[in-house]
């Protein structure tokens, strides 16, 4: 075995270790092992440095920026008092109608994060206004965003459908995958993940931060100036007007990622946000965090750790017919690998992967292209496994171990629905050959 790739699974293990013994901050062990993958060779300068330049490093900063000045607002208080008149003073309905908020905006805008920073900053200020604590409901909520993401047959389904059939036709298959293939075959957790996030999320969730809390929403409001009227309204201009251009990023000719750093940076040009309340608001230990998550989960795939694991699963799979053990292992080793590595590269190693076997057993490859992209895309363990838990951990006070402990039911739950029922309307039976 190639002795960077044994230098970075070693460095793996090490860091996830000191991730879950937390006896040093999280972003120091992060940076410490973006160094080790550099001095070891597992990584070139280019390469360590690219996740302070990554658009989602960039996204996450700039929706952080977005909902700090946003949640100034008076905009903010009124729809909170607002949600709580119409739910009757219930924390557990408004709650309810944020979730189904977060449905609905993560299947209209293209990116779990921005969707998150947005709900999130209309969430802290409701546990803010009826003295409830963030941490029984960041996670859920960031769950439900990134678990729900390109569910609905909108532009991110028709993306993930079109990529998936550009593999079908170059690896020969004469089937055809749409997005409403993609909506169908994962349609249950429309409502599992809503529901968990409503009645057991809470209930699993640390009932007090773990750690410290940082990012929008939490400075002390008696401790800012008030917004003038003109800063209230261009705040919520700018806010809404993100809003828009994310959901019709596509037609617009506009990235994620620019819609929110010119969003941020709106924010502190209208005096929403002073320079030096802008700084404070950016919680750069997530950033760093996040950057060193990036940089592992480079070396991993530039190593080849993907690539080994994909072919011994194929390896694994040798043989077999039977359709929910297929399921299970195209499901549960992306969606494992996917809390390290980027999950579009996980997706693209084991969608060649998965097409082969079903070459090789005659099988229909659709539902287990389906399950790849769920496991690929549903990561919420980790920070290294998307920027919606980085910016998790922040907000909601949570560390590695907390994280763990709040979602391990929900991915058992996740996983079963998702292997059982997809495999049943989309079994991998056998097909002519081709």
């Amino acid at each position: 075995m190639d002795i960077k790739l044994i230098s970075c699974i070693v460095i793996f293990c090490l860091t996830l270790l000191s991730y879950i013994l937390n006896r040093i901050p999280m972003w120091i062990t992060s940076m410490v092992s973006l160094a080790a993958l550099y001095l070891t060779g597992c990584m070139d300068a280019a390469a360590a440095l690219s996740g302070f330049s990554n658009t989602n490093t960039v996204l996450m900063a700039g929706m952080f920026l977005v909902a700090a000045g946003f949640q100034r607002t008076s905009f903010v208080q009124r729809m909170c008092d607002g949600v709580i008149r119409v739910s009757g003073g219930s924390f557990q309905k408004a709650y309810a109608a944020y979730i189904v908020l977060a449905v609905l905006l993560t299947n209209l805008i293209s990116s779990p994060v921005a969707t998150f920073a947005i709900i999130c900053s209309l969430l802290v200020a409701l546990c803010e206004r009826t003295g409830t604590s963030r941490s029984r409901v960041i996670f859920p909520t960031m769950v439900v965003c990134v678990g729900c993401f390109g569910l609905l047959p909108f532009a991110s389904a028709v993306q993930q459908a079109s990529q998936a059939q550009g593999f079908l036709d170059t690896y020969g298959f004469s089937q055809t995958i749409s997005a409403t293939d993609y909506f169908i075959g994962k349609a249950p957790m429309l409502l599992v993940l809503p529901l968990w996030a409503i009645f057991m999320g809470p209930r699993v969730t640390p009932q007090e931060p773990a750690a410290a809390l940082s990012g929008a929403g939490t400075g002390k409001s008696r401790e800012r100036k008030p917004l003038t009227p003109f800063q209230d309204k261009a705040a919520i201009f700018i806010f809404f007007a993100d809003i828009f251009a994310m959901i019709f990023a596509g037609p617009l000719g506009l990235e994620t990622w620019f819609v929110a750093f010119a969003g941020g940076l709106l924010m502190v040009c209208c005096g929403a946000l002073d320079h030096r309340t802008a700084l404070k608001e950016i919680p750069w230990d997530m950033i760093l965090l996040f950057v060193g998550a990036l940089g592992l989960g480079t070396a991993l795939t530039e190593t080849g750790a993907g690539t080994v694991v994909g072919n011994w699963l194929a390896r694994i799979v040798g043989g077999t017919t039977n359709n929910y053990l297929l399921g299970a292992l195209f499901f549960l080793v992306p969606f494992i690998i996917t809390q390290f590595m980027l999950n579009r590269a996980v997706n693209q190693i084991f969608t060649p992967i998965c097409l082969l076997t079903c070459q090789a057993l005659g099988a229909n490859p659709i539902g287990l292209i389906l399950l790849v992209s769920a496991g690929s895309l549903t990561a919420f363990l980790t920070p290294m496994a998307t920027p919606a838990v980085a910016m998790c951990m922040g907000e909601g006070g949570y560390d590695l171990r907390s994280i763990l402990k709040s979602g391990w039911a929900i991915t058992i739950l996740l996983s079963v629905v998702y292997i059982f029922y997809t495999m049943t309307v989309y079994p991998a039976t056998v097909y002519p050959a081709f």
